[in-house]
Protein backbone atom coordinates (compact mmCIF):
# COMPACT_ATOMS: atom_id res chain seq x y z
CA UNK A 1 0.00 0.00 0.00
CA UNK A 2 1.19 3.57 -0.54
CA UNK A 3 3.33 5.41 1.81
CA UNK A 4 3.51 2.14 4.36
CA UNK A 5 6.79 2.97 5.22
CA UNK A 6 5.80 5.62 6.63
CA UNK A 7 4.94 4.15 9.94
CA UNK A 8 6.93 4.96 12.99
CA UNK A 9 8.80 2.64 15.44
CA UNK A 10 6.99 4.00 18.31
CA UNK A 11 3.45 2.71 16.79
CA UNK A 12 5.10 -1.15 16.05
CA UNK A 13 4.12 -4.00 18.52
CA UNK A 14 6.43 -4.11 21.12
CA UNK A 15 8.89 -6.94 21.36
CA UNK A 16 7.96 -10.31 23.07
CA UNK A 17 11.06 -11.54 25.05
CA UNK A 18 9.46 -15.01 25.32
CA UNK A 19 8.46 -15.59 21.69
CA UNK A 20 11.17 -17.75 20.23
CA UNK A 21 12.08 -17.48 16.01
CA UNK A 22 14.63 -20.64 16.56
CA UNK A 23 13.99 -24.23 18.80
CA UNK A 24 17.85 -23.92 19.95
CA UNK A 25 16.60 -20.92 21.83
CA UNK A 26 14.24 -22.79 24.28
CA UNK A 27 15.59 -23.76 27.35
CA UNK A 28 13.85 -27.65 26.68
CA UNK A 29 11.04 -29.53 24.99
CA UNK A 30 9.15 -31.25 28.02
CA UNK A 31 6.33 -28.85 29.30
CA UNK A 32 3.03 -29.79 31.00
CA UNK A 33 1.01 -28.24 28.12
CA UNK A 34 1.89 -27.92 24.42
CA UNK A 35 -0.96 -25.66 22.95
CA UNK A 36 -0.87 -26.46 19.07
CA UNK A 37 -1.69 -22.87 17.50
CA UNK A 38 -1.16 -19.31 18.90
CA UNK A 39 -4.07 -17.96 17.28
CA UNK A 40 -7.53 -16.48 18.81
CA UNK A 41 -8.06 -18.85 21.25
CA UNK A 42 -4.54 -20.52 21.65
CA UNK A 43 -3.32 -17.27 23.34
CA UNK A 44 -6.31 -17.33 25.42
CA UNK A 45 -5.31 -20.50 26.67
CA UNK A 46 -1.58 -20.12 27.07
CA UNK A 47 -2.23 -17.17 29.13
CA UNK A 48 -4.87 -18.14 31.45
CA UNK A 49 -2.86 -22.06 32.55
CA UNK A 50 0.03 -19.92 33.38
CA UNK A 51 -1.36 -17.86 35.70
CA UNK A 52 -0.65 -20.77 37.32
CA UNK A 53 3.34 -20.09 38.06
CA UNK A 54 3.46 -24.14 38.82
CA UNK A 55 2.03 -24.89 34.78
CA UNK A 56 4.63 -24.99 31.88
CA UNK A 57 3.44 -24.18 28.77
CA UNK A 58 4.56 -24.17 24.98
CA UNK A 59 3.18 -22.87 22.08
CA UNK A 60 3.50 -23.82 18.59
CA UNK A 61 2.59 -21.37 16.15
CA UNK A 62 3.53 -22.76 12.53
CA UNK A 63 3.01 -18.63 10.88
CA UNK A 64 5.24 -15.47 11.30
CA UNK A 65 5.58 -12.96 14.12
CA UNK A 66 3.08 -10.12 14.26
CA UNK A 67 5.31 -7.80 15.48
CA UNK A 68 5.43 -4.70 12.96
CA UNK A 69 3.37 -6.09 10.38
CA UNK A 70 1.85 -2.59 9.63
CA UNK A 71 -1.06 -4.01 7.35
CA UNK A 72 -2.18 -6.02 10.88
CA UNK A 73 -1.41 -2.88 13.30
CA UNK A 74 -3.43 -0.22 11.21
CA UNK A 75 -7.26 -1.64 11.19
CA UNK A 76 -7.70 0.61 7.79
CA UNK A 77 -5.24 -1.76 5.92
CA UNK A 78 -6.66 -5.03 6.70
CA UNK A 79 -8.09 -5.48 2.94
CA UNK A 80 -4.02 -5.86 2.14
CA UNK A 81 -3.39 -8.26 4.53
CA UNK A 82 -6.51 -10.66 3.02
CA UNK A 83 -4.64 -11.14 -0.16
CA UNK A 84 -2.32 -13.65 -0.67
CA UNK A 85 1.31 -13.25 1.40
CA UNK A 86 2.99 -14.50 4.02
CA UNK A 87 0.88 -13.82 6.83
CA UNK A 88 -1.70 -16.61 4.94
CA UNK A 89 -1.67 -19.85 3.77
CA UNK A 90 -3.16 -18.98 0.87
CA UNK A 91 -5.91 -21.57 0.91
CA UNK A 92 -8.58 -22.31 -1.96
CA UNK A 93 -11.23 -24.60 -1.85
CA UNK A 94 -12.33 -27.64 -4.63
CA UNK A 95 -14.32 -26.34 -7.02
CA UNK A 96 -18.06 -25.16 -5.33
CA UNK A 97 -21.08 -26.50 -7.40
CA UNK A 98 -23.65 -24.33 -5.55
CA UNK A 99 -21.25 -21.32 -6.73
CA UNK A 100 -21.02 -22.81 -10.17
CA UNK A 101 -18.16 -24.44 -10.02
CA UNK A 102 -16.22 -21.56 -9.08
CA UNK A 103 -13.10 -21.65 -5.88
CA UNK A 104 -12.91 -19.70 -3.42
CA UNK A 105 -10.29 -18.42 -0.76
CA UNK A 106 -10.56 -19.69 2.35
CA UNK A 107 -8.76 -17.45 4.59
CA UNK A 108 -6.68 -18.96 7.62
CA UNK A 109 -4.08 -16.71 9.50
CA UNK A 110 -0.16 -17.44 9.55
CA UNK A 111 0.95 -15.07 12.24
CA UNK A 112 1.22 -14.83 16.13
CA UNK A 113 -2.50 -14.13 16.47
CA UNK A 114 -4.51 -15.97 14.21
CA UNK A 115 -7.79 -15.22 12.70
CA UNK A 116 -7.94 -12.16 15.04
CA UNK A 117 -4.54 -10.77 13.67
CA UNK A 118 -5.71 -10.47 10.26
CA UNK A 119 -9.52 -10.51 10.15
CA UNK A 120 -12.43 -7.39 9.91
CA UNK A 121 -11.71 -7.13 13.59
CA UNK A 122 -15.48 -7.22 13.72
CA UNK A 123 -16.73 -7.80 17.53
CA UNK A 124 -20.38 -9.47 17.49
CA UNK A 125 -20.79 -11.94 20.41
CA UNK A 126 -24.42 -13.29 18.33
CA UNK A 127 -27.08 -14.36 20.06
CA UNK A 128 -28.80 -15.90 23.36
CA UNK A 129 -30.02 -18.36 21.58
CA UNK A 130 -26.78 -19.58 19.61
CA UNK A 131 -25.61 -20.24 23.31
CA UNK A 132 -28.32 -22.30 24.63
CA UNK A 133 -28.71 -24.57 21.43
CA UNK A 134 -24.64 -25.42 22.30
CA UNK A 135 -25.95 -26.08 25.55
CA UNK A 136 -28.82 -28.04 24.29
CA UNK A 137 -27.03 -30.17 21.74
CA UNK A 138 -23.61 -30.73 24.16
CA UNK A 139 -25.75 -31.22 27.51
CA UNK A 140 -24.02 -28.78 28.80
CA UNK A 141 -25.25 -25.88 30.29
CA UNK A 142 -22.21 -24.55 31.09
CA UNK A 143 -22.15 -23.52 27.44
CA UNK A 144 -25.75 -21.46 27.72
CA UNK A 145 -25.57 -18.14 26.97
CA UNK A 146 -26.11 -16.72 31.13
CA UNK A 147 -23.50 -18.95 31.71
CA UNK A 148 -20.94 -17.74 29.34
CA UNK A 149 -21.42 -13.93 29.48
CA UNK A 150 -18.89 -13.74 32.32
CA UNK A 151 -16.22 -14.65 29.76
CA UNK A 152 -17.65 -12.59 27.56
CA UNK A 153 -16.55 -9.79 30.52
CA UNK A 154 -13.56 -11.63 30.93
CA UNK A 155 -12.18 -11.26 27.49
CA UNK A 156 -13.28 -7.89 26.87
CA UNK A 157 -11.74 -4.34 27.67
CA UNK A 158 -13.94 -1.65 26.57
CA UNK A 159 -11.54 0.83 25.56
CA UNK A 160 -13.68 4.70 24.48
CA UNK A 161 -13.23 5.30 19.87
CA UNK A 162 -9.69 7.12 19.65
CA UNK A 163 -11.25 10.29 18.26
CA UNK A 164 -13.34 10.98 21.19
CA UNK A 165 -16.31 11.32 19.80
CA UNK A 166 -19.58 11.16 21.82
CA UNK A 167 -21.04 7.54 22.19
CA UNK A 168 -23.91 8.49 23.58
CA UNK A 169 -26.90 6.64 22.23
CA UNK A 170 -24.14 4.52 20.18
CA UNK A 171 -23.78 1.67 22.80
CA UNK A 172 -25.02 -0.08 26.14
CA UNK A 173 -22.16 0.40 28.87
CA UNK A 174 -24.30 -1.91 30.81
CA UNK A 175 -23.81 -4.92 28.65
CA UNK A 176 -19.16 -4.54 28.03
CA UNK A 177 -16.92 -5.14 30.58
CA UNK A 178 -14.29 -2.76 30.90
CA UNK A 179 -11.84 -5.23 33.14
CA UNK A 180 -10.96 -7.65 30.44
CA UNK A 181 -7.92 -8.00 28.21
CA UNK A 182 -9.08 -7.64 24.65
CA UNK A 183 -9.88 -3.99 23.10
CA UNK A 184 -13.34 -3.63 22.13
CA UNK A 185 -13.83 -0.02 20.59
CA UNK A 186 -17.05 1.92 18.50
CA UNK A 187 -15.17 3.34 15.41
CA UNK A 188 -12.44 6.26 15.86
CA UNK A 189 -13.19 6.90 11.99
CA UNK A 190 -16.96 8.61 11.82
CA UNK A 191 -18.82 9.46 8.69
CA UNK A 192 -21.21 11.52 10.30
CA UNK A 193 -22.91 12.39 6.61
CA UNK A 194 -23.54 8.45 6.01
CA UNK A 195 -23.73 7.96 9.65
CA UNK A 196 -27.19 10.62 9.78
CA UNK A 197 -28.67 8.60 6.54
CA UNK A 198 -28.53 5.26 8.27
CA UNK A 199 -30.23 5.84 11.48
CA UNK A 200 -32.89 8.11 9.94
CA UNK A 201 -33.62 5.30 7.45
CA UNK A 202 -34.32 3.00 11.02
CA UNK A 203 -36.97 6.12 11.92
CA UNK A 204 -38.23 5.86 8.48
CA UNK A 205 -38.61 2.17 8.50
CA UNK A 206 -39.03 1.27 11.97
CA UNK A 207 -40.90 -2.07 11.28
CA UNK A 208 -38.38 -3.73 8.81
CA UNK A 209 -34.89 -1.97 9.90
CA UNK A 210 -35.71 -1.12 13.77
CA UNK A 211 -32.46 0.35 15.91
CA UNK A 212 -31.01 -1.41 18.21
CA UNK A 213 -28.93 0.02 20.77
CA UNK A 214 -26.48 -2.74 20.83
CA UNK A 215 -26.38 -5.77 19.46
CA UNK A 216 -23.98 -7.63 21.68
CA UNK A 217 -26.79 -7.38 24.36
CA UNK A 218 -27.64 -11.44 23.30
CA UNK A 219 -30.61 -10.15 21.06
CA UNK A 220 -28.96 -8.33 18.27
CA UNK A 221 -32.31 -8.20 15.98
CA UNK A 222 -31.84 -4.72 14.52
CA UNK A 223 -29.54 -1.98 13.03
CA UNK A 224 -26.58 -0.39 15.34
CA UNK A 225 -23.18 0.78 15.21
CA UNK A 226 -20.47 -1.29 14.38
CA UNK A 227 -18.28 -2.60 17.42
CA UNK A 228 -14.76 -3.32 16.82
CA UNK A 229 -11.37 -5.30 18.16
CA UNK A 230 -9.78 -2.14 18.21
CA UNK A 231 -7.96 -0.13 20.98
CA UNK A 232 -6.27 3.41 20.72
CA UNK A 233 -6.31 3.13 16.90
CA UNK A 234 -4.53 0.00 16.41
CA UNK A 235 -5.47 -3.32 16.15
CA UNK A 236 -6.21 -5.58 19.74
CA UNK A 237 -5.54 -9.29 18.79
CA UNK A 238 -5.26 -12.25 21.08
CA UNK A 239 -0.75 -11.93 20.25
CA UNK A 240 -1.13 -7.94 21.06
CA UNK A 241 -3.63 -8.55 24.44
CA UNK A 242 -3.21 -12.13 25.67
CA UNK A 243 0.69 -12.45 25.04
CA UNK A 244 1.46 -8.10 26.13
CA UNK A 245 4.21 -7.61 27.62
CA UNK A 246 2.77 -8.08 31.39
CA UNK A 247 2.04 -11.66 30.72
CA UNK A 248 4.41 -13.12 27.85
CA UNK A 249 7.60 -12.46 30.33
CA UNK A 250 6.43 -15.20 32.79
CA UNK A 251 8.88 -17.57 32.94
CA UNK A 252 6.85 -20.86 32.26
CA UNK A 253 5.23 -19.16 28.89
CA UNK A 254 6.97 -19.71 25.61
CA UNK A 255 6.19 -18.73 22.42
CA UNK A 256 7.65 -21.04 19.27
CA UNK A 257 7.41 -19.39 15.81
CA UNK A 258 7.74 -21.23 11.78
CA UNK A 259 6.86 -24.04 13.94
CA UNK A 260 4.45 -26.71 11.79
CA UNK A 261 2.80 -29.76 13.69
CA UNK A 262 2.70 -32.95 11.76
CA UNK A 263 1.12 -34.91 14.00
CA UNK A 264 0.01 -36.35 17.61
CA UNK A 265 2.96 -39.01 18.45
CA UNK A 266 4.06 -41.72 20.64
CA UNK A 267 0.51 -43.02 21.13
CA UNK A 268 -0.74 -45.23 24.21
CA UNK A 269 -2.97 -46.76 25.42
CA UNK A 270 -4.25 -47.52 29.65
CA UNK A 271 -7.98 -48.99 29.98
CA UNK A 272 -8.82 -48.74 26.21
CA UNK A 273 -8.09 -45.37 25.93
CA UNK A 274 -5.74 -43.34 23.82
CA UNK A 275 -3.07 -40.87 25.11
CA UNK A 276 -0.19 -39.35 23.09
CA UNK A 277 3.07 -38.55 24.53
CA UNK A 278 4.35 -35.91 22.67
CA UNK A 279 3.72 -32.75 19.36
CA UNK A 280 5.82 -33.57 16.32
CA UNK A 281 6.67 -30.31 14.30
CA UNK A 282 8.82 -28.81 12.05
CA UNK A 283 11.13 -25.98 11.96
CA UNK A 284 14.13 -25.33 9.60
CA UNK A 285 14.07 -28.47 7.44
CA UNK A 286 14.27 -30.39 10.39
CA UNK A 287 11.38 -32.38 12.53
CA UNK A 288 11.27 -32.08 16.42
CA UNK A 289 8.90 -33.63 19.34
CA UNK A 290 7.79 -31.23 21.69
CA UNK A 291 6.63 -33.90 25.01
CA UNK A 292 3.59 -32.63 27.18
CA UNK A 293 3.23 -34.38 30.70
CA UNK A 294 -0.54 -33.28 31.42
CA UNK A 295 -2.47 -32.00 27.69
CA UNK A 296 -1.93 -31.70 24.20
CA UNK A 297 -3.98 -29.04 23.54
CA UNK A 298 -5.33 -28.72 19.85
CA UNK A 299 -6.10 -24.78 18.71
CA UNK A 300 -5.07 -24.78 15.30
CA UNK A 301 -8.40 -23.96 13.83
CA UNK A 302 -10.99 -25.44 11.59
CA UNK A 303 -9.07 -26.37 9.32
CA UNK A 304 -5.08 -26.99 10.96
CA UNK A 305 -6.75 -29.06 14.17
CA UNK A 306 -9.04 -31.83 12.13
CA UNK A 307 -5.90 -32.26 9.57
CA UNK A 308 -3.30 -32.77 12.47
CA UNK A 309 -5.99 -35.16 14.18
CA UNK A 310 -6.13 -37.11 10.80
CA UNK A 311 -2.77 -37.36 10.09
CA UNK A 312 -2.63 -38.63 13.65
CA UNK A 313 -4.88 -41.79 12.99
CA UNK A 314 -7.61 -40.23 14.63
CA UNK A 315 -10.50 -40.32 11.79
CA UNK A 316 -12.67 -41.89 9.57
CA UNK A 317 -11.15 -45.71 9.44
CA UNK A 318 -12.14 -46.56 6.02
CA UNK A 319 -10.72 -42.87 4.39
CA UNK A 320 -7.47 -43.16 6.58
CA UNK A 321 -7.31 -46.76 5.59
CA UNK A 322 -7.57 -45.52 1.98
CA UNK A 323 -4.16 -43.46 2.56
CA UNK A 324 -2.26 -46.25 4.84
CA UNK A 325 -2.41 -44.41 7.36
CA UNK A 326 -3.19 -46.58 10.52
CA UNK A 327 -6.22 -45.81 12.28
CA UNK A 328 -5.68 -45.18 16.48
CA UNK A 329 -8.95 -43.62 17.11
CA UNK A 330 -12.12 -44.29 14.54
CA UNK A 331 -13.76 -41.12 14.86
CA UNK A 332 -15.65 -40.54 11.58
CA UNK A 333 -16.96 -36.65 12.32
CA UNK A 334 -13.30 -35.41 12.14
CA UNK A 335 -12.93 -33.41 9.43
CA UNK A 336 -16.97 -33.45 8.77
CA UNK A 337 -19.92 -30.82 9.36
CA UNK A 338 -17.70 -28.17 8.16
CA UNK A 339 -20.17 -24.86 8.04
CA UNK A 340 -19.27 -21.18 6.83
CA UNK A 341 -21.05 -18.54 5.61
CA UNK A 342 -21.62 -17.29 2.26
CA UNK A 343 -21.17 -13.05 1.83
CA UNK A 344 -21.54 -10.92 -1.31
CA UNK A 345 -22.32 -7.15 -1.69
CA UNK A 346 -23.95 -4.45 -3.68
CA UNK A 347 -22.91 -1.13 -3.70
CA UNK A 348 -24.18 2.48 -5.14
CA UNK A 349 -22.16 5.46 -6.22
CA UNK A 350 -23.55 8.90 -4.17
CA UNK A 351 -22.94 12.31 -4.72
CA UNK A 352 -21.75 12.69 -0.68
CA UNK A 353 -17.45 13.27 -1.28
CA UNK A 354 -17.74 12.04 2.45
CA UNK A 355 -16.47 8.25 1.64
CA UNK A 356 -13.12 6.03 1.90
CA UNK A 357 -12.92 6.19 -1.97
CA UNK A 358 -10.46 8.42 -2.39
CA UNK A 359 -8.20 7.07 0.51
CA UNK A 360 -7.69 4.16 -1.34
CA UNK A 361 -8.03 5.74 -5.24
CA UNK A 362 -5.67 8.69 -4.48
CA UNK A 363 -1.92 8.54 -3.80
CA UNK A 364 -1.66 11.73 -2.16
CA UNK A 365 -5.11 11.39 0.46
CA UNK A 366 -3.84 8.24 1.31
CA UNK A 367 -0.63 9.46 2.18
CA UNK A 368 -2.47 12.03 4.38
CA UNK A 369 -4.56 9.87 5.72
CA UNK A 370 -1.64 7.44 6.76
CA UNK A 371 0.71 10.23 8.04
CA UNK A 372 -2.17 11.27 10.20
CA UNK A 373 -2.65 7.87 11.42
CA UNK A 374 1.00 8.12 12.25
CA UNK A 375 0.79 11.39 14.58
CA UNK A 376 -2.57 10.15 16.01
CA UNK A 377 -3.98 7.32 15.39
CA UNK A 378 -6.91 9.20 14.15
CA UNK A 379 -8.39 9.72 11.09
CA UNK A 380 -10.08 7.22 8.11
CA UNK A 381 -7.26 4.62 8.74
CA UNK A 382 -8.01 4.40 11.91
CA UNK A 383 -10.95 2.10 11.86
CA UNK A 384 -12.57 -0.47 9.26
CA UNK A 385 -14.68 0.66 6.55
CA UNK A 386 -18.09 -0.46 8.21
CA UNK A 387 -19.71 1.38 10.10
CA UNK A 388 -23.33 -0.26 11.01
CA UNK A 389 -24.23 -4.08 11.43
CA UNK A 390 -27.79 -5.04 10.49
CA UNK A 391 -29.26 -8.39 11.85
CA UNK A 392 -32.89 -9.30 10.26
CA UNK A 393 -35.04 -12.55 10.13
CA UNK A 394 -37.03 -13.87 7.51
CA UNK A 395 -41.16 -13.81 7.97
CA UNK A 396 -41.22 -17.09 9.45
CA UNK A 397 -44.93 -17.50 7.08
CA UNK A 398 -42.72 -17.42 4.14
CA UNK A 399 -40.40 -19.35 5.03
CA UNK A 400 -42.94 -22.23 5.62
CA UNK A 401 -45.10 -21.37 2.47
CA UNK A 402 -41.74 -22.07 0.25
CA UNK A 403 -41.10 -25.59 2.33
CA UNK A 404 -38.52 -24.36 4.94
CA UNK A 405 -38.52 -24.88 8.49
CA UNK A 406 -36.26 -22.13 10.85
CA UNK A 407 -32.70 -22.61 10.47
CA UNK A 408 -31.79 -20.05 13.15
CA UNK A 409 -31.37 -20.97 16.61
CA UNK A 410 -34.29 -19.22 17.99
CA UNK A 411 -36.77 -16.35 17.95
CA UNK A 412 -34.65 -13.82 18.76
CA UNK A 413 -31.80 -15.44 16.41
CA UNK A 414 -31.18 -13.28 13.01
CA UNK A 415 -31.01 -15.12 9.75
CA UNK A 416 -29.26 -12.35 7.97
CA UNK A 417 -26.52 -9.84 8.34
CA UNK A 418 -26.32 -6.60 6.52
CA UNK A 419 -23.03 -4.55 6.71
CA UNK A 420 -23.01 -0.92 5.69
CA UNK A 421 -20.31 1.52 5.29
CA UNK A 422 -19.00 4.67 3.02
CA UNK A 423 -16.90 3.27 0.51
CA UNK A 424 -17.04 0.51 -2.11
CA UNK A 425 -13.46 -1.16 -3.41
CA UNK A 426 -15.72 -2.19 -6.75
CA UNK A 427 -16.73 1.54 -7.57
CA UNK A 428 -15.59 2.86 -10.52
CA UNK A 429 -12.42 5.47 -10.22
CA UNK A 430 -13.06 8.99 -9.46
CA UNK A 431 -16.94 8.45 -7.83
CA UNK A 432 -17.89 7.92 -4.31
CA UNK A 433 -20.24 5.74 -3.15
CA UNK A 434 -21.63 3.36 -0.13
CA UNK A 435 -21.42 -0.49 0.36
CA UNK A 436 -24.01 -3.04 2.07
CA UNK A 437 -22.08 -6.67 2.86
CA UNK A 438 -24.88 -9.66 2.99
CA UNK A 439 -24.04 -12.70 5.02
CA UNK A 440 -26.47 -15.62 5.27
CA UNK A 441 -25.85 -16.48 8.94
CA UNK A 442 -27.50 -20.51 9.30
CA UNK A 443 -26.87 -21.99 6.24
CA UNK A 444 -27.19 -25.56 6.39
CA UNK A 445 -24.73 -26.68 3.22
CA UNK A 446 -22.32 -28.39 4.69
CA UNK A 447 -18.88 -29.55 4.06
CA UNK A 448 -15.87 -30.71 4.94
CA UNK A 449 -11.92 -30.88 5.96
CA UNK A 450 -10.14 -33.79 4.42
CA UNK A 451 -6.72 -34.98 3.65
CA UNK A 452 -5.71 -36.65 0.48
CA UNK A 453 -2.17 -37.80 1.56
CA UNK A 454 -0.33 -38.93 4.31
CA UNK A 455 2.46 -35.86 3.86
CA UNK A 456 1.34 -33.85 6.99
CA UNK A 457 2.42 -30.81 4.96
CA UNK A 458 0.71 -31.43 1.63
CA UNK A 459 -2.37 -28.69 1.81
CA UNK A 460 -5.38 -29.82 3.20
CA UNK A 461 -9.12 -30.22 1.00
CA UNK A 462 -11.34 -28.15 1.93
CA UNK A 463 -14.92 -28.08 0.82
CA UNK A 464 -17.15 -25.16 2.31
CA UNK A 465 -20.10 -26.81 0.49
CA UNK A 466 -21.59 -23.19 -0.07
CA UNK A 467 -24.96 -23.20 -1.20
CA UNK A 468 -26.09 -26.38 -1.84
CA UNK A 469 -29.15 -26.54 0.41
CA UNK A 470 -32.07 -23.73 -1.71
CA UNK A 471 -32.82 -22.33 1.38
CA UNK A 472 -28.93 -20.71 1.89
CA UNK A 473 -30.07 -19.39 -1.46
CA UNK A 474 -33.52 -18.47 -0.92
CA UNK A 475 -32.10 -16.37 2.27
CA UNK A 476 -29.64 -14.39 0.26
CA UNK A 477 -32.24 -13.65 -2.55
CA UNK A 478 -34.35 -12.38 0.55
CA UNK A 479 -31.64 -10.68 1.58
CA UNK A 480 -30.83 -8.89 -1.58
CA UNK A 481 -34.70 -7.59 -1.22
CA UNK A 482 -34.76 -6.49 2.33
CA UNK A 483 -31.39 -4.21 1.24
CA UNK A 484 -33.12 -2.58 -1.83
CA UNK A 485 -35.57 -1.92 0.43
CA UNK A 486 -33.90 0.06 3.06
CA UNK A 487 -32.42 1.94 0.26
CA UNK A 488 -35.88 3.09 -0.87
CA UNK A 489 -36.27 5.11 2.74
CA UNK A 490 -36.67 9.02 1.74
CA UNK A 491 -33.58 9.79 3.29
CA UNK A 492 -31.39 7.98 0.65
CA UNK A 493 -32.66 9.75 -2.05
CA UNK A 494 -31.17 12.58 -3.24
CA UNK A 495 -27.92 11.07 -1.63
CA UNK A 496 -27.58 7.86 -3.86
CA UNK A 497 -26.81 8.29 -7.28
CA UNK A 498 -27.18 4.77 -9.31
CA UNK A 499 -26.22 1.08 -8.44
CA UNK A 500 -22.79 0.17 -8.95
CA UNK A 501 -24.67 -3.37 -10.31
CA UNK A 502 -28.26 -3.01 -10.70
CA UNK A 503 -29.69 -6.03 -9.20
CA UNK A 504 -33.37 -3.95 -8.70
CA UNK A 505 -35.31 -5.49 -11.64
CA UNK A 506 -33.91 -8.96 -11.52
CA UNK A 507 -35.65 -11.92 -11.44
CA UNK A 508 -35.67 -14.62 -8.69
CA UNK A 509 -33.52 -16.84 -10.62
CA UNK A 510 -31.55 -14.15 -11.82
CA UNK A 511 -30.79 -13.09 -8.56
CA UNK A 512 -29.70 -16.29 -7.75
CA UNK A 513 -27.23 -17.03 -10.30
CA UNK A 514 -25.89 -13.40 -9.01
CA UNK A 515 -25.68 -14.32 -5.75
CA UNK A 516 -24.07 -18.23 -6.70
CA UNK A 517 -21.49 -15.88 -9.17
CA UNK A 518 -20.39 -13.56 -6.74
CA UNK A 519 -20.62 -15.01 -3.31
CA UNK A 520 -17.59 -15.85 -1.01
CA UNK A 521 -16.22 -17.01 1.84
CA UNK A 522 -17.09 -14.72 4.94
CA UNK A 523 -13.93 -16.37 6.69
CA UNK A 524 -15.95 -18.08 9.43
CA UNK A 525 -15.45 -21.48 9.17
CA UNK A 526 -16.50 -23.88 11.48
CA UNK A 527 -17.70 -27.48 13.37
CA UNK A 528 -14.69 -29.91 11.77
CA UNK A 529 -14.37 -31.16 15.06
CA UNK A 530 -17.50 -30.82 16.52
CA UNK A 531 -18.88 -31.11 20.01
CA UNK A 532 -21.75 -33.16 21.01
CA UNK A 533 -23.06 -35.16 24.33
CA UNK A 534 -20.65 -37.16 26.00
CA UNK A 535 -21.87 -40.65 25.10
CA UNK A 536 -22.77 -39.77 21.39
CA UNK A 537 -21.49 -41.49 18.77
CA UNK A 538 -20.64 -38.71 16.37
CA UNK A 539 -19.03 -35.44 16.97
CA UNK A 540 -15.14 -35.09 18.04
CA UNK A 541 -14.91 -33.85 21.31
CA UNK A 542 -17.15 -34.01 24.73
CA UNK A 543 -18.54 -31.05 26.56
CA UNK A 544 -15.01 -30.34 28.19
CA UNK A 545 -13.91 -30.48 24.81
CA UNK A 546 -11.75 -33.54 25.20
CA UNK A 547 -11.40 -35.44 22.53
CA UNK A 548 -13.94 -38.64 22.41
CA UNK A 549 -11.96 -42.19 23.29
CA UNK A 550 -8.92 -39.85 24.07
CA UNK A 551 -6.74 -38.82 27.29
CA UNK A 552 -4.88 -36.15 27.77
CA UNK A 553 -6.22 -34.27 24.40
CA UNK A 554 -8.48 -31.59 24.11
CA UNK A 555 -9.58 -29.33 21.22
CA UNK A 556 -10.29 -25.14 21.74
CA UNK A 557 -11.08 -23.44 18.64
CA UNK A 558 -13.64 -22.79 16.45
CA UNK A 559 -13.49 -26.31 15.14
CA UNK A 560 -15.72 -27.79 18.17
CA UNK A 561 -18.62 -25.20 17.27
CA UNK A 562 -21.60 -27.84 16.92
CA UNK A 563 -23.19 -24.52 14.84
CA UNK A 564 -22.04 -21.36 13.26
CA UNK A 565 -23.01 -18.86 15.54
CA UNK A 566 -25.31 -15.84 13.86
CA UNK A 567 -22.31 -13.65 14.25
CA UNK A 568 -18.93 -12.73 13.25
CA UNK A 569 -16.71 -15.74 14.79
CA UNK A 570 -14.27 -14.05 16.83
CA UNK A 571 -15.95 -13.15 19.77
CA UNK A 572 -17.20 -16.61 19.99
CA UNK A 573 -13.69 -17.87 20.20
CA UNK A 574 -12.44 -15.89 22.61
CA UNK A 575 -15.22 -16.88 24.79
CA UNK A 576 -14.95 -20.52 24.08
CA UNK A 577 -11.22 -20.00 24.77
CA UNK A 578 -11.95 -18.30 28.36
CA UNK A 579 -14.08 -21.40 29.40
CA UNK A 580 -11.95 -24.41 27.86
CA UNK A 581 -8.99 -22.91 29.92
CA UNK A 582 -10.85 -22.97 33.00
CA UNK A 583 -12.24 -26.23 31.91
CA UNK A 584 -8.34 -27.35 32.15
CA UNK A 585 -7.06 -25.70 34.93
CA UNK A 586 -9.94 -27.22 37.22
CA UNK A 587 -9.00 -30.84 35.98
CA UNK A 588 -5.41 -30.07 36.91
CA UNK A 589 -5.32 -27.86 39.87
Amino acid sequence: MLGRALVTLAYLAPCFCKVYEDVAQLPGLSYDFVIVGGGTAGNVVANRLTENPDFSVLVLEAGVSNEGVTDSIVPGLVESLLQPNIYEWNYTTVPQPGLNGRNVGNLRAHILGGCSAHNGMVYTRGSADDYNRFATVTGDPGWSWDRLLPYFFKNEKWTPPVDHHDTQGQYNPAVHSTKGINSVSLSGSYWPIFSRHVIEATKQLPSDWPFNLDMNSGKPLGLGWLQSTIGGGMRSSSATSYLGPEFINRGNLHVLLHAQVSKLVDPSRANGTLSFGGVQFLQGGKLFTARAANEIILSAGSVGTPGILLHSGIGDEVALTALKIPTLLDLPSVGKNATDQPTFGLGWTVNSNQTLDPVFQNATRFDEAFAEWNRSHTGPLSGIGTTHIAWLRLDPEELASNGFTDPSAGPDSPHIEVFLGPGDFGAPPGSHSIFAGIAVLNPLSRGSVTINSSDPFESPVIDVGFLQRDIDVFTGREAIKKVLNFFKAPIWRDYIIAPIVDVGNLTDDALDQFIRNSASSAAHLVGTAAMSTKDARYGVVNPDLRVKGASGLRIIDASVFPFVPSAHTQAASYVIAERGADIVKKAWE
